[in-house]
């Protein structure tokens, strides 16, 4: 970007990436039923460095109300169980072997609001990160002006056009938000 131009599609696609990751992370928020990608968002500590579970296990869905994750390293089992209590997901495997067994109870009211809090820590993550890509942005139009490479007009015009985007895909992330709320509280 510091060759004298300025891609203002990249900073909407780096910004997108934010968002698809939200959509990503809420796919895995149960409404009651079991889904393999509702353990997408677990990392586990394994040999020695995080890594996500599907890379340790393979995850199955054998009854609408039951998740396996069969740990392809015995001596992992402990970690993934580990991970899996641990995660914000509010989830008590039981261990045969191994392989890993999940009931996903009934939603009860008291679980549906921490689910709607958990979904509202997602959303603010990608707003933050959205946040992020504006600032680096406007960071680089400032740095771009400063170097002589753009003029005060061009960078204030960029700079709009940078918080404009911000601002669409902010709301976007506040309707997902919304919606998947009223899905978590949908009884």
């Amino acid at each position: 970007m510091s060759d004298g131009t300025f891609d203002i599609a990249d900073i909407e696609k780096r910004m997108k990436g934010a968002i698809a990751s939200l959509k990503s992370d809420f796919s895995g928020l149960r409404t009651g039923r079991a889904s393999a990608s509702l353990l997408d968002p677990i990392n586990v500590m394994a040999y020695g460095s995080p890594m996500p579970l599907n890379q340790v296990a393979n995850v199955t869905v054998p009854e609408p109300r039951t998740i396996a994750v069969n740990v392809w390293d015995q001596s992992q089992v402990a970690a993934v169980e580990k991970a899996i209590r641990e995660s914000d997901l509010g989830l008590n495997p039981n261990v045969e072997g191994s392989t890993l067994r999940i009931n996903i109870p009934e939603l009860n009211e008291e679980r549906r609001t921490e689910l709607t809090k958990v979904a509202a820590k997602y959303a603010e993550q990608a707003r933050i990160a959205v946040r992020n890509v504006r600032r680096d942005g406007m960071d680089t139009l400032k740095k771009m002006e400063k170097d002589g490479d753009i003029g005060q007009d061009e960078q204030h015009s960029l700079g709009a056009k940078v918080q404009e985007i911000t601002d669409k895909l902010i709301g976007e992330i506040d309707t997902t938000l919304t919606a998947k709320e009223a899905e978590i509280m949908q009884v």
